[in-house]
């Protein structure tokens, strides 16, 4: 049974308001749903211990904190072995810059998104990322413009 189909009203409601606002009090939270605190505190650990709410965390505004280029990095590797994948997976996870990597399938292998405060650093990082064992081919993409951002999860089909 899929998970959204154990949830009931209650708890798509909790989900609703905690990724609009993180921050809310548990008093706050039970307030808004008409309940009393504690029952709202355990379905919101119930939803936490299934995984379901991974984290808690502040979106933070790149520019603003001088990451003026947002790319994406489209990369085929020229070996998919499991030993090969891992490699390059522990490579990118140490990197600062790249903020998100995505498996994907077809054409490419992996989809990075990565932030720099420059051209000059966004060359370099790409210089180091052609260096790397295993690395095929690499096509990169500089954002001019953030059209959507929504960090939720539609809770609606």
């Amino acid at each position: 049974m899929p998970v959204h189909a154990r949830l009931d009203d209650t708890d798509l409601q909790i989900l609703a308001i905690l990724q609009e606002d993180g921050r809310i009090t548990n008093v706050d939270l039970a307030r808004r749903l008409g309940m009393s605190a504690p029952p709202c505190l355990r379905r919101v650990r119930a939803l936490e211990e299934a995984g379901i709410i991974r984290a808690y965390r502040a979106i933070v505004d790149e520019k603003k904190l001088g990451y003026e280029v947002v790319v994406f990095v489209m990369l085929n590797l020229a070996s998919q072995a499991e030993a090969d994948l891992k490699t390059f997976e522990d490579h990118v996870r140490s990197w600062n810059a790249v903020r998100e990597c995505w498996t994907l399938s077809g054409e490419i292998d992996f989809l990075l998104k990565c932030v720099t405060p420059d051209l000059k650093t966004l060359h370099a990082l790409v210089t180091e990322l052609t260096g790397l064992p295993n690395v095929r081919t690499i096509r990169t993409a500089v954002a001019l413009e953030r059209v959507k951002d929504e960090p939720i999860v539609p809770l609606v089909p």
